[in-house]
């Protein structure tokens, strides 16, 4: 991986890894995470999950369903009413390239990266406890899909680093979904600025600093208003409807058999 790209062959990737590829001419990303033996676990809109369709310009751009994939049987395994997925990474990528989300960059690595959702300076945990937490949401689910507040990116993050936002106010730990954000943000705020700078140039470079701070800024990193939240705690601390602990024990023995195959 360098400054320009986060690009890797499949070769250099190992399980724990946070990847990703982009779709729709690199309009946006998808994430999710190595579990090893070529399966990704990753997070989509549920109501997608059951259709194969051509979305090659569609911004939710489903998951292919387990029937068609030509290689892992259980490529596409869900629990009911959850969009964690089980895939085999060419049905992840769709033809697309890989790349592998950098942890603990430096801010000026993090900044010269004009395209958010590619790292963040937030500390990865060690690639068994992220591959626990991928394999357990898995089996119990991660909420519902939100393209700001709760995406793939977010729940990737997530098992990586265990980092939950406080006082969720509209956007969530994704990278791509500040960038999205902060784009606007900046050239709304730097549009006055064009009365006192006659220069093009001098505007389109504060309003370039402007996003770049606004990404820098909701970096989870960064943030005050996070906190460590173990995997188990997860749906307590997210509202979410909880599943009965026996629930998850029993299905933690069908997990380990999805694993092994």
């Amino acid at each position: 991986m360098g400054l320009l790209t986060n690009r890797v062959e499949r070769n250099e990737i190992k399980p724990g890894d946070h990847i990703y590829t982009y779709r729709a001419v690199f309009a946006y990303s998808h994430h999710g995470i190595f579990v090893g033996g070529s399966k990704v676990v990753h997070f989509r809109p549920e109501r997608n999950l059951d259709f194969s369709i051509d979305t090659s310009s569609n911004l939710l751009d489903p998951t292919f369903p387990r029937s068609t994939c030509p290689t892992f049987p259980d490529c596409g395994f869900r629990q009911p009413n959850s969009g964690v997925v089980l895939s085999c990474l060419d049905c992840f990528l769709r033809n697309g390239s890989l790349y592998c989300f950098e942890y603990g960059v430096t801010p000026s690595v993090f900044l010269a990266k004009v395209r958010g959702g590619t790292c963040t300076t937030a500390a990865s945990d060690p690639l068994e406890t992220v591959i626990h937490r991928a394999m357990y949401l898995l089996q119990n689910g991660f909420g519902n899909y939100d393209i700001f507040e709760n995406n793939c990116e977010d729940f990737a993050l997530y098992c990586k680093t265990g980092l939950l936002i406080l006082d969720n106010l509209g956007i969530g730990r994704s990278g791509q979904a500040s960038s999205m954000i902060g784009a606007p943000l900046a050239a709304l705020l730097s549009s006055p600025l064009k009365l006192l700078m006659p220069s093009p140039i001098g505007v389109a470079t504060v309003t370039a600093g402007m996003y770049c701070m606004t990404r820098y800024a909701t970096d989870i990193g960064i943030r005050t208003d996070v906190i460590k939240v173990a995997v188990e705690d997860l749906a307590v601390n997210l509202g979410w409807a909880g599943r009965h602990d026996e629930a998850a024990e029993e299905n933690e023995a069908s997990n380990r058999q999805v694993v092994a195959l």
